[in-house]
């Protein structure tokens, strides 16, 4: 009776223990005008969120121009020093857990992988520019103890053209922020960044084309993912890294899974089920593995009651069927 009472406590130690392993169940925090209220996240709780992205914003005239300009008057509050504090202390008493993650912004909406200097002048400006942007927050996320810091986002050329400079800045990071480093790769750029070995995940904006049909079925969905879903876990196991998806989503439209990238302002037809067929094959493709950590759902807008619904074919699945299976897929996991 001994042996199969200890037995018993063993597995049910290990049923415990893997319970306790759960994803990153996250959402792309859009930054408001105003401060962050408690009515904002208790929907998240409700929503099952155990994440959030908190989103500093930086910006740039355009794509050759060298100077970031950040933390000023003229910023929503959201999107500055103070109010990324503010934020975080809210998600933090409620037990939800931060990625600070600075982002920029380039006039007209470029693209901001595709910014590259034209010269040696304007390469050190940019460095030296980024550099103080990227450790005001890296300070930032020390100060309010986020859980992790993402040093970058969907920066391929400027990665590209100045690796010797992203290992140093790694560094220079290393020694103000103490907690979980990633850097938010483009999907077809994340293959070539040279620093993962320096970083403690893989992170990966995942806008995977998978599927050339107006309403793609669950079942097709899947099938798309698999050469994707295979290059990824190479990538896990190449560099022992986890892969957090550090924004995965749909626009509720047809097609909406052939270039999930697009956030221009088509007029393809309203499509609730595309994004929910969506939604459904990414989280039963990659939630269950083990070498996965989670990801952060681009994007949920603070002020749920005005966001999304029936006529929206944006990204957000606030107020649509979509936001029904994030929250019974959170809940699970």
């Amino acid at each position: 009776m001994k042996k199969l009472a200890v037995v018993f406590i063993c597995l049910l130690q290990l049923q415990c223990g893997s319970k306790v392993v759960r994803k990153m169940n996250g959402v792309s925090f859009v930054a408001t005008r105003d401060k962050a209220v408690q009515e904002n996240v208790d929907l998240l709780k409700d929503l099952h969120v155990s994440h959030a992205a908190v989103m500093p914003f930086g910006f740039i005239r355009q794509l050759d121009s060298p100077e970031i300009i950040f933390n000023t008057d003229r910023q929503w509050f959201g999107e500055t020093r103070q109010g990324v504090m503010q934020y975080i202390e809210l998600l933090h008493e409620n037990r939800i857990k931060v990625m600070v993650k600075p982002q920029i912004w380039i006039w007209k909406g470029e693209f901001t992988g595709n910014m590259k200097m034209a010269n040696e002048e304007d390469w050190s400006v940019l460095e030296d520019s980024y550099e103080k942007f990227i450790l005001t927050y890296a300070s930032v996320a020390e100060e309010s103890k986020a859980e992790i810091f993402c040093i970058g986002t969907e920066l391929e050329q400027f990665v590209q053209h100045r690796p010797g400079y992203w290992k140093q800045l790694i560094g220079k990071i290393r020694n103000v922020y103490k907690g979980k480093l990633t850097y938010a790769a483009n999907w077809d750029e994340y293959s070539r960044v040279p620093f993962w070995s320096s970083l403690d995940y893989i992170g990966v904006d995942a806008y995977f084309p998978l599927s050339d049909k107006k309403t793609p079925g669950t079942d097709e969905l899947r099938e798309g993912w698999q050469p994707w879903k295979k290059a990824l876990q190479e990538q896990s196991n190449l560099h022992k890294k986890q892969v957090i998806f550090t924004e995965f989503g749909y626009r509720s439209m047809d097609y909406t899974a052939h270039k999930p990238w697009l956030v221009d302002r088509t007029e393809e037809g309203v499509n609730l089920q595309a994004q929910v067929n969506a939604k459904t094959a990414i989280f039963e493709e990659f939630w269950r593995e083990d070498w996965f950590a989670g990801g952060f759902i681009w994007k949920w807008f603070p002020y749920h009651e005005k966001a999304g619904g029936s006529n929206d074919n944006r990204f957000t699945p606030q107020n649509k069927p979509a936001e029904e299976v994030i929250r019974s897929y959170y809940k699970a996991f």
